[in-house]
């Protein structure tokens, strides 16, 4: 039987479920101030979920952990916002005087429109990409994750990479050449 609810509950009993303990303790040490993480690891369950339906996830514990900090570094927000508190807050907790507001706002700018780039890859190239350059891993990890040769790996990051230089250029930044 091929149901495709089955298997995406499958999926999430498998691969995602078991985090929970690690991501309930990860959470509490990281987000002390925060009293609903049961409401915010729902949300990222729920996020899970829909992001599987659209594609598969490479790594779903390491997607667990981003989407239930992204959701924290949120509900922080809001509760700032709600108290009509004007409070400074950095969601990576780095301090850095050197750089103006200005140069923050392009920076996530610039951030937003990487994370476009990326996603408008085809999906192999998204994968090999993300995988390399976001988790770090290397060409042989990625080939063994994904089960493909390393020249695969090789081949269809560089296709990534030119791709997404391509979208930068077409936006009108300047991309430079590795010497």
């Amino acid at each position: 039987m091929n149901d495709p609810e089955k298997t995406q509950s499958q999926w999430f009993l498998d691969e995602v479920l078991p985090h929970e303990g690690d991501l309930r303790a990860w959470l509490r040490s990281r987000f002390s101030s925060l009293n609903d993480l049961d409401d915010i690891i729902q949300d990222a369950y729920e996020r899970m979920m829909k992001a599987h339906t659209s594609g598969p996830i490479v790594n779903p514990r390491a997607f667990l952990f981003v989407v239930t900090r992204n959701l924290a570094l949120n509900r922080i927000r809001e509760s700032k916002i709600e108290d009509g508190k004007i409070v400074e807050f950095d969601p990576l907790n780095v301090v850095d005087d050197s750089v103006i507001p200005s140069e923050k706002a392009a920076k996530s700018e610039e951030v937003q429109i990487l994370v476009k780039a990326i996603q408008s890859l085809p999906t192999r190239c998204r994968q090999i990409i993300t995988l390399r350059k976001i988790y770090g891993l290397s060409q042989k990890e990625v080939a063994k994750t994904l089960n493909i040769s390393v020249s695969t790996v090789e081949a269809q990051g560089s296709i990534g990479l030119r791709k997404c230089m391509q979208h930068f250029r077409q936006l009108g930044y300047q991309t430079r050449k590795k010497k």
